[in-house]
C-alpha cells in the first residue's frame, strides 16, 4: 500500500465525516465528558461499525475517536494511553485505506467550547507540555498520519509545531476557522506557522461553516497542500441547544476547493455517511 503522501499525488483523498454525529444516529449517548472516546472503552465494536459506514460511503481516510482524549481528561493516564492506541486499532480494523490519529486541541479536553475561542490562559511552553505525551503515543500507534485538528489559536499552533520537530511523523494541522482568535485576520499567519512544522503535509480548516473554506484557501501558503472538512452548514443555537438549518455538504463547491489546492476533503460535525458519499462522488467526478 502506498504511503498517504504518495496517494495524495494521485488524487485528492476523501476524509470521513462526523464520527460523533453518526454514533448518535446509531443510538449512542455521547453526553459525557469523553464524548465518542467513552465508547472506545465501553463499546469499541460500535466505534468500529461507525468507521466502517464511512468506508462504505467512500472515505479513504478514517479519523480516530481520540479527539477528546488527553492526559488529565479525568481518567487514569495508563487508561488514556491504552485508549489512544485502541482508537487507531479500531479504525484500522474498520477497513479504511488510511488512519489519521486525531489530536484535538486543549479546549477539547476541557469540553467547554473553548476550541472556538482559544482562550486557555496558557503559554506556548505549557501547551507543548500538555500535548507532548499524547503526540508521542499516537506517533507510535501505527497510524498513517496525525490529524491535528480544530486548533484554536496561533500559540497552540506554535506549540504543536515545536513538538512535531523530531517526532518523525507526518501530520496535517487544521485550524478552527470559527475560533474568535482568528477573527482579527490572523488566520493567514497561523496557517503559515502551521505549514512550517516538521512533517506537516497539509494545513487548513475544519469544524466551520462551509463558506469559511473559501477564506482559508485564499489565505493558505502557496505551494502547500490543504485539508478542509467543514461542518454541515447548520448553526448551533446555544439558547435552545439545537442545530438550526438544513444539513448538507456543498458538493458543487468541492471541485473548486480541489482546483485551489485542497487534497484532503471531508466533513466534520453533523456530516453523515450520506454526505460523505455525495462528497466522494463529487471528488471522483
Amino acid at each position: 500500500m502506498p504511503a498517504l503522501t504518495d496517494a495524495l499525488r494521485e488524487r485528492p483523498l476523501v476524509l470521513d465525516g462526523g464520527l460523533g454525529t453518526h454514533l448518535e444516529e446509531r443510538g449512542n449517548d455521547l453526553s459525557g465528558r469523553l464524548w465518542s472516546a467513552r465508547l472506545l472503552r465501553d463499546d469499541p465494536a460500535e466505534v468500529r461499525a461507525t468507521h466502517a459506514a464511512f468506508v462504505d460511503a467512500g472515505a479513504d481516510v478514517l479519523i480516530t475517536a481520540s479527539y477528546q482524549l488527553g492526559f488529565g481528561c479525568g481518567i487514569d493516564d495508563d487508561e488514556v494511553e491504552a485508549l489512544l492506541r485502541r482508537s487507531v486499532d479500531v479504525a484500522r480494523d474498520a477497513g479504511g485505506r488510511f488512519v489519521a490519529a486525531s489530536v484535538g486541541p486543549y479546549g477539547a479536553m476541557r469540553a467547554d467550547g473553548s476550541e472556538y475561542t482559544g482562550d486557555y490562559d496558557l503559554g506556548v511552553a505549557e501547551l507543548r507540555a500538555w500535548h507532548r505525551r499524547r503526540l508521542h503515543v499516537l506517533a507510535d500507534s501505527g497510524a498513517d498520519v496525525l490529524a491535528i485538528e480544530t486548533i484554536a489559536s496561533e500559540a497552540e499552533v506554535e506549540a504543536l509545531c515545536a513538538e512535531l520537530d523530531g517526532l518523525g511523523m507526518p501530520a496535517w494541522i487544521s485550524l478552527s476557522a470559527s475560533s474568535t482568535a482568528f477573527a482579527d485576520g490572523s488566520l493567514r499567519d497561523a496557517l503559515a506557522v502551521a505549514a512550517s512544522g516538521s512533517g506537516v503535509i497539509a494545513v487548513g480548516v475544519n469544524c466551520c461553516p462551509p463558506e469559511d473554506v473559501d477564506r482559508a484557501l485564499a489565505q493558505a501558503p502557496a505551494g502547500v497542500d490543504t485539508v478542509v472538512y467543514p461542518n454541515s452548514g447548520e448553526q448551533w443555537d446555544a439558547a435552545t441547544r439545537r442545530w438550526r438549518g438544513t444539513p448538507g455538504v456543498p458538493t458543487a463547491a468541492v471541485q473548486d476547493w480541489v482546483s485551489r489546492g485542497a487534497r484532503l476533503v471531508g466533513g466534520c460535525c453533523r456530516t453523515t455517511p450520506t454526505h460523505i458519499a455525495a462528497l466522494s462522488a463529487a471528488i471522483r467526478g
